[in-house]
């Protein structure tokens, strides 16, 4: 298996959750050790170890498992995973550690939002991971792989539970979904083209600001989304372009009806949203194939945008 590389001594793996070039796991190397991160489903491990051995690594060669957040496209196949590596150290932002070791409520939580059948085609069994080899990773906190640091920052926004990692041997940052969503097919020439994932439950508009400014704040040179592979270029034009979007979500939410029709009404808005963005970005995708392209996400970013409406309305 040759894998692309996505900057230097980082190779991306394609997962194949969902359909392909959806959930990107990448494997990053140092003298010491190499780091896996994202980990995808429990049915996508088997193509993640098949990526280990493409790129010329024993299972023993790595040494840690890193997870941005625990949404189980990123994070559902950590202990699977870690039963294969037998040196590996899985890290974890320090709210979400217990759900690793004990994924009962990310189980139930995930069955609810996709449904009891669809949850077990495409998530399979969430194995726990062992609390030995957990690792906490609070804001600032620095995993050196041999020459190649890595710095943790809290990531609020999209989860409380999220981090993003600063790569500076390649002047990059692995960002989970704090800074969206960047489909390929959605690009328009040397453009990624830059989407919101509002999914439930913990959407946080001014906290998600605040850590798309951060990332720009580390300097990067480009940037490792999960969804999907990495970007460069004019990465503050692209952060200028979520920001709109963001803000154009919580219009969205917040001007829609109350009552049995607002997740309806919602994702109709966020629909057109989505359409419209994307013929002003210059996008080759459009009409019914963007709607099939970002469909699971449409649909997680208006039941998000829900939840976090009715959080405001308690509070």
């Amino acid at each position: 298996m040759t894998l692309p590389a996505a900057g230097p001594g980082v190779l991306l793996v394609d997962t194949g959750h969902l359909r392909e070039r959806a959930v990107a796991a990448y494997i990053v190397k140092g003298k010491r050790g190499a780091a896996v991160v994202e980990t995808g489903t429990a049915p996508t491990v088997p193509r993640l170890l098949a990526a280990i051995a493409g790129a010329g690594l024993a299972p023993e060669d790595v040494s840690h498992v890193i997870v941005t957040h625990v949404h189980l496209d990123h994070a559902g196949g950590a202990g699977a995973l870690l039963a294969r590596l037998p040196r590996a150290k899985l890290v974890a932002h320090p709210r979400g550690v217990r759900h690793l070791v004990d994924p009962s409520r990310l189980v139930a939580g995930a069955s609810s939002v996709y449904g009891e059948a669809a949850f077990r085609e495409h998530y399979g069994e969430v194995v726990p991971a062992p609390a030995s080899r957990v690792v906490e990773a609070p804001d600032g906190f620095v995993l050196d792989l041999g020459s190649r640091p890595l710095r943790f920052l809290d990531a609020p926004g999209h989860a409380r539970h999220h981090f993003v990692v600063v790569d500076p041997t390649s002047r990059g940052v692995f960002t989970g979904d704090a800074f969206g969503l960047a489909y390929g097919e959605a690009a328009a020439p040397g453009r990624p083209f830059l989407f919101p994932t509002t999914t439930p439950v913990q959407f946080d508009p001014p906290a998600l600001h605040a850590t798309i400014d951060r990332i720009l704040g580390a300097r990067p040179g480009r940037l490792y989304l999960t969804h999907f592979g990495a970007i460069e270029g004019d990465l503050a034009a692209a952060a200028a372009s979520l920001h709109r979007s963001i803000d154009a979500h919580v219009q969205i939410a917040r001007s829609a009806p109350s009552g049995a029709g607002r997740h309806e009404a919602i994702r109709s808005s966020l629909e057109a949203l989505l359409v419209r963005s994307l013929a002003d970005h210059g996008s080759p995708l459009a009409g019914e194939a963007a709607l099939a392209v970002f469909g699971v996400d449409l649909e997680l970013n208006a039941q998000g945008l829900g939840v976090w409406l009715d959080s405001t309305a308690e509070a």
